[in-house]
């Protein structure tokens, strides 16, 4: 379904598309805040892409840039340091990582880049001024990503850049299957549609390339790239931090609490099998992927 006949929405002001309601609250509540308080965290949880991501951007000096579901503010900041006398402009649904955001770019005295909180599947942006859109696994979540895209794509100049690094599927990363699994124990571990907004809605390069091709893009590739991600420096601060992840939230809600004793217990023994004297570290699989606008 496509943006048009939808009716914008509004949160606290700012345009929602109606399928990305419920994304939106998620984002600017509870789970926001978890991640804007642990930001350290979570660029250390991802950082082994960090490089990889960034010399795939291509971002020279003087270029505008587009960073989609920029979180607490990392990627934006890489590439503002790329880009120099260009700017980018950061935007997210979190209200509570943009503050960090915002934050940690002026404590670093990064004045080219800029954060505004927008749902990228409708906020109205500068039409044909970016030269590259970029997101590092920020754009699974819309509940139309054709829509999404075409609307990034109308922001992005002829022959403009997108860059995106995407987790590849469930079985490939088991930060989440070891983990789900562990607290599962016997029972269901229940998946959401292979289509559903999720970490793994572009888990599969086909529906991928098929979304981007909608939405006016070509020259779709995708690169496999594989990392350990890392959780804590122990399996104590690692335990802590993972209890907050959403994956974990939400198998610990559809147990009986009766069985979160046995589920925690488990959750311990996996994150100790995966301490090494680097800290807690779990194999992790993304695509990187590189397309242009037609």
């Amino acid at each position: 379904m496509s943006v048009r006949g939808h009716r914008e929405v509004l949160i606290d002001d700012f345009g929602v598309d109606p399928a990305n309601t419920d994304a939106a609250r998620a984002w600017d509540g509870e789970y926001g805040e978890f991640w804007a308080g642990q930001a350290a965290r979570f660029d250390d949880f991802i950082a082994g892409y960090r490089a990889r991501f960034l010399a795939a951007t291509r971002i020279t000096g003087g270029e505008r840039v587009l960073d989609i579901g920029c979180g607490n503010g990392q990627t934006t900041r890489d590439a503002a340091r790329l880009a120099g006398s260009g700017s980018v402009l950061g935007v997210d649904l979190s209200s509570s990582m943009l503050e960090t955001a915002r934050r940690l770019a002026a404590e670093r005295d990064i004045g080219n880049a800029s954060f505004v909180r927008a749902d990228a599947q409708v906020h109205s942006f500068e039409r044909r001024s970016f030269d590259v859109a970029i997101s590092r696994t920020g754009v699974m979540f819309f509940g139309d990503p054709v829509a999404a895209f075409a609307n990034i794509a109308t922001a992005l100049r002829d022959g403009g850049r997108l860059v995106l690094l995407v987790w590849q599927e469930e079985r490939h990363n088991p930060w989440v299957t070891e983990i789900v699994r562990a607290l599962a124990g016997e029972g269901p571990v229940p998946r959401p549609p292979a289509d559903a907004p999720c970490a793994f809605a572009l888990a599969d390069p086909r529906r991928t390339r098929t979304i981007l091709t909608a939405a006016g893009f070509n020259a779709i590739a995708f690169d496999d790239v594989r990392e350990h991600v890392y959780l804590g420096p122990d399996a104590a601060r690692a335990y802590r931090f993972v209890l907050g992840l959403g994956h974990v939230r939400s198998v610990l809600a559809r147990l009986d609490e009766r069985d979160h004793p046995r589920a925690l217990g488990a959750l311990r023994e996996s994150i100790a099998a995966h301490t090494t004297a680097d800290g807690v570290r779990y194999p992790s699989a993304a695509w990187l992927v590189r397309a242009r606008l037609s």
